[in-house]
């Protein structure tokens, strides 16, 4: 679907591209403006194509699919623009077909015959004119949201509140509150009080577990070194629990075969989770005790698909958990529910990885995002049959140094007996 849109956006680079070259705009008849134009517009294309052959980095993939977005916005309103004229035009012309010829040879000699607008009428504005205000106008309109979302944005954490209705649930748990972050992306981070500020909104909840669900770099484990006293502050009574994402192993730093380097840099990662007091899972699990009754909190590695790391052993991760009446599942991907989770017994997978694209719109009864074409699941609560899945759409941000629509989470779960 991507790649036929993306075709049809190039046959309105062609449309416009002429319809802009019939013009007495100067520029346009430049080799540079020839250049620049089927540049970016045979870049966009192969860059879709990229994104959508190969399982790249996140990080590629929503410049991509934004650039795409907001190019086929542009170009659509801007061919609605051309169209109005073009058809005015092809009126004119079908009239002129319909005739008499003696009619026609008397509006020659009378001069009242109704054509096209001049392009350089006496009075108001060229055809030529109102193409070049009416494009400049059109191709700054994304400029605002997106300064917007680096100015304003990046750092605007929301908490999103949802009660998780559990028909297993221990009569112990209800009630329980558990908070989840997912994708840090420290090495993204540039406003130290502001990241300070948001893990202050998650103490400030209060909450009896927390879940971290992946992605704390963006590539290496040195990328945390200047927010790791922040990040130990969280903690809760029955405790902080941890996975590991795509970006922590280092894959696209250190490339995706074996080396020392890299296996030193996963170590360290692993020792900062410990540090912090974070409970790090590795395809295993823990027992949650409150009074008699008790819950499964299980954390796998990565587990994507695609080309994204598959190194979770989600079968390991499960063992001693057979007689836990609730499984809660940590798991960075939210494509690994679909491909092996709703298989087992697990209640609730919490997942992150997705980001939302940090662009698109999320209300109370609607959302949407350029997200939703590439993971059926993208943000906020999912459910089938009696399993149910939760995407975090993250704490951070990757490539793009802000948020449009897509505001960074905090979520809050109530745990609830059915």
């Amino acid at each position: 679907m991507l790649i036929f849109n993306a075709i049809l956006l190039l046959v309105f680079d062609f449309y416009i591209f002429f319809a802009l070259r019939a013009t007495k705009i100067k520029f346009v008849h430049t080799k540079w403006f020839t250049l620049i134009w089927w540049g970016y517009a045979i870049g966009l294309l192969l860059g879709l194509i990229i994104a959508a052959e190969f399982s790249l980095p996140l990080a590629y993939r929503s410049v991509v699919l934004v650039a795409f977005f907001m190019t086929a916005a542009c170009k659509f309103i801007f061919i609605l623009i051309l169209l109005i004229d073009d058809i005015r035009r092809g009126g004119v012309w079908i009239a002129r077909l319909f005739k008499p010829k003696n009619k026609i040879a008397l509006a020659e000699h009378t001069e009242v015959l109704e054509a096209p607008l001049p392009e350089r009428p006496k009075n108001g504005i060229s055809r030529s004119e109102f193409l070049t205000k009416s494009g400049l106008v059109v191709a700054s309109l994304p400029l605002f949201p997106l300064s917007w979302g680096v100015i304003s944005s990046a750092y605007d954490y929301r908490i999103r509140r949802q009660k998780l209705v559990l028909p297993n649930l221990p009569k112990a748990f209800h009630g329980m509150k558990l908070a989840q972050i997912s994708d840090v992306h420290s090495g993204s981070f540039y406003n130290h009080k502001a990241v300070l500020g948001g893990i202050e909104m998650v103490l400030g909840e209060k909450p009896d577990m927390i879940f971290f669900t992946g992605d704390l770099v963006n590539n290496v484990a040195s990328e945390m070194r200047d927010y790791q006293d922040i990040f130990s502050k969280l903690k809760a009574d029955l405790g902080v629990f941890s996975t590991l994402g795509n970006h922590d192993y280092g894959d696209y730093y250190y490339g995706k075969g074996d080396s020392p380097e890299k296996r030193t840099n996963l170590q360290h990662l692993i020792e900062t989770h410990k540090v912090m007091g974070w409970d790090l899972l590795m395809d295993e699990n823990r027992t949650i005790r409150v009074g008699n009754d008790e819950i499964s909190i299980v954390g796998v590695q990565n587990w994507g698909t695609g080309r994204f790391p598959k190194k979770g052993d989600l079968t390991k991760a499960l063992m001693g958990t057979e007689d836990k009446a609730v499984k809660l599942l940590l798991s960075h991907d939210p494509s690994h529910w679909r491909a092996q989770v709703l298989d087992t017994d697990i209640d609730v997978m919490f997942a992150g990885h997705t980001h939302g694209m940090q662009f698109g719109v999320r209300g109370e009864h609607f959302q949407w995002s350029p997200a939703k074409y590439i993971y059926k699941e993208w943000a906020g609560l999912y459910k089938k049959d009696d399993k149910q899945l939760y995407v975090n759409t993250g704490y951070g941000f990757l490539g793009y140094p802000g948020r449009v629509g897509i505001l960074p989470e905090i979520t809050v779960f109530e745990l609830v007996t059915g």
